[in-house]
């Protein structure tokens, strides 16, 4: 019999940094009620959530710049092997893994900062979404009773941080909050969402420019409208706290791309079939 994996190490990680950043406000001096009809406490340690699990990860995340790097060094290379072998799949496999170990070349790098995020979304969805004052868990993950009654009726804009988009009008009746008020709140930050998402994206290949491999352009392609599109249905059911998460880290995202892109400049890319040359940055 499989016994499921628990995830309450991340609940528990994820709701630490969550409340301490929170008792650190608090104890700055940010007034903790209600200041254009948001509870800001609760808004900037959401936001520094982020902050802090994107510092942590800041080594991980040039490691991904760099590998997109090499792999695109490697592309004529690649060809070459796929024109040789196009016959023998399994000498291809063989022959590229021989590359990437020669050229220490990881192709599973860059894709290595939005697994490790995955755990800590989900973490964060787990813990806002169990925000409800008819929840009796309320010191589950390191939480105090007080704590979670104060985070269960934080608002943005007077809009509940654990209300949705698609919050059902019982649902928003516990909260005693208005329907069109956290639609209007809740539609808006899933589109500045998507935008940032589909900018974090597109601000990435124009920089390094899009790859010759089909298969990688594909995942480019995946990245660059797929994913923000999907993002128009499932940011509705999102609660209000984890859409900041999300734009937060969006925004956090592009600020440490352009850093990193200034600090390793792309070499400059010669002008191919599907878009214009891009020249390397000034660093």
């Amino acid at each position: 019999m499989i016994r499921a994996v628990s995830l309450d190490w991340i609940y528990n990680a994820i709701s630490w940094i969550l409340l301490r950043w929170h008792e650190r406000w608090e104890a700055a001096g940010v007034p903790d009620g209600l200041v254009l009809g948001t509870n800001w406490t609760w808004i900037l340690a959401i936001v520094f959530l982020v902050v802090t699990l994107r510092a942590l990860l800041f080594p991980v995340f040039v490691k991904q710049i760099k590998s997109q790097r090499a792999m695109q060094a490697l592309a004529p290379k690649i060809r070459e092997l796929q024109e040789q072998h196009k016959s023998d799949p399994q000498k291809l496999q063989a022959e590229m893994m021989e590359l990437y170990r020669a050229e220490k070349a990881n192709p599973l790098m860059g894709c290595l900062p939005m697994l490790v995020q995955i755990p800590v979304f989900l973490g964060l969805f787990h813990v806002l979404n169990r925000l409800s004052p008819d929840n009796q868990g309320t010191t589950r993950y390191g939480w105090t009773t007080e704590q979670f009654a104060g985070a269960t009726h934080a608002t943005l804009f007077d809009s509940p941080l654990p209300a949705k988009f698609g919050s059902t009008a019982s649902e928003l009746a516990a909260f005693g909050a208005s329907s069109g008020t956290v639609k209007v709140v809740a539609g808006v930050l899933v589109l500045v969402m998507m935008l940032t998402t589909y900018l974090t994206s597109r601000q990435m290949i124009l920089k390094t420019g899009w790859a010759e491999d089909p298969q990688q352009k594909v995942v480019q392609r995946l990245m660059l409208y797929g994913i923000p599109a999907s993002l128009l249905i499932s940011g509705a059911l999102f609660p209000i706290g984890v859409v900041i998460y999300w734009v937060t880290n969006n925004l956090v995202t592009l600020a440490q791309q352009q850093w990193v892109l200034r600090k390793f400049p792309p070499r400059p890319m010669t002008k191919g079939p599907e878009q214009p040359a891009v020249e390397a940055p000034a660093s």
